[in-house]
């Protein structure tokens, strides 16, 4: 069995094209990473932040040519978790439901409403079943340093909100982003699903730093979504994540204690050991490598 994560942080990046070179990375280097879940959306960008190890992976690859349906969520996360990162953190760029969570605010996602279709949700399947618990999909101690962090950036956080996760790649219609008001969700964005799931399954503790960069199409008396606007308000919102992600590594204390995600699949498996799938076992090496042992 795998020796217990360790108490360095080493902190998993999910966010768009071109932010690694803003972050400026300390002894900064990219490579690329295979996975057998297949092709992951890019190379790595691997670095510091201080005495913090941050890994980077552009969500839609170079120049933005993957859309949120054909991104490999599994190979992301499982390249992350073999890269030995101990939490991840994503940025997203995310639409308001809520006239008080305005265009340039920060939310700190705690729940998700998933419409998604056809995208792998799991590492897990027939020869290997888990259930992991996903009540509280995000990290809560992840959650609340990065929005702190936010805050010494000079945003304006809100430390909580339903993000509704749509399938894409086209913006929501007026009825439905009504609708999803009425569903008590606060955020729609098209990417967090199946992240936050797929996270939880890999035992890595996972927080959205969501971006605000549109109020949907719910305002009657406004146009609807125009992406123009959307990449105008985003590249103000990349200038403070960056100043973020900065504060996050000063702020992150000396010591990562355990987490309980740390520990998500210890009773998440029912197959028995003798119907367990030796090829899918093989593909879990990184996710699953506390239970199955380590890596080569």
């Amino acid at each position: 069995m795998r020796a217990e994560k360790s108490s360095f942080w080493h902190i998993g990046i999910i966010g768009g094209s071109g932010l690694a070179a803003g972050i400026e990375l300390e002894d900064a280097q990219e490579i690329a990473v295979s996975s057998p879940f297949g092709q992951a959306s890019g190379p790595v960008t691997i670095g510091r932040l201080g005495e913090v190890r941050f890994t980077f992976i552009a969500r839609h690859g170079a120049g933005h040519a993957i859309p949120p349906s054909a991104v490999n969520y599994r190979a992301n996360i499982d390249v992350l978790k073999r890269c030995g990162v101990t939490d991840v953190l994503a940025l997203s760029a995310i639409g308001s439901l809520r006239e008080e969570m305005a265009p340039g605010h920060i939310v700190m996602v705690d729940q998700f409403i998933d419409r998604t279709a056809g995208r792998a949700g799991s590492f897990f399947g027939t020869g290997l079943v888990a259930h992991v618990s996903l009540a509280d999909p995000t990290c809560p101690r992840l959650s609340a340093m990065a929005g702190a962090a936010a805050e010494l950036a000079g945003a304006h956080v809100h430390p909580g909100g339903c993000y509704l996760a749509m399938e894409g790649p086209q913006f929501s219609t007026r009825a439905e982003s009504r609708m999803y008001r009425g569903w008590g969700a606060d955020v729609i964005g098209m990417t967090a699903m199946p992240e936050a799931r797929l996270a939880r399954e890999a035992e890595l503790p996972y927080a959205v730093l969501g971006m605000v960069t549109d109020y949907d199409s719910w305002r009657e008396e406004e146009a609807g979504v125009e992406v123009s606007h959307v990449l105008e308000v985003m590249h103000a919102n990349a200038r403070l994540a960056r100043h973020a992600l900065r504060a996050l590594a000063a702020s992150l204390p000396a010591r990562r204690e355990p987490s309980p995600i740390d520990t998500a699949l210890e009773h998440a498996l029912i197959t028995a050991p003798e119907a367990r799938d030796p090829a899918l076992v093989a593909r879990l090496d990184a996710v699953a490598c506390r239970l199955f042992g380590e890596r080569d």
